[in-house]
């Protein structure tokens, strides 16, 4: 496995971190690798959009 660093807001890692301290992923890499394969599985076989809008895309 790779390792990958990345910059996220505060207001994002907290919402990871409480996702983790519910039980809902083991850890904050397990659920950023969770939220790539759900991006991922939303391209289709020529790596464009299955949808008109990202749904994952918040800024």
């Amino acid at each position: 496995m790779e390792r990958v660093t990345l910059r996220i807001p505060k207001q994002q890692i907290e919402e990871v971190e409480q996702m983790v301290e519910t039980g809902e992923f083991p850890n904050r890499s397990e659920a950023i690798r969770a939220a790539v394969r759900d991006m991922l599985n939303e391209q289709d076989g020529n790596g464009t959009e299955t949808t008109n809008k990202r749904t994952w895309a918040k800024v």
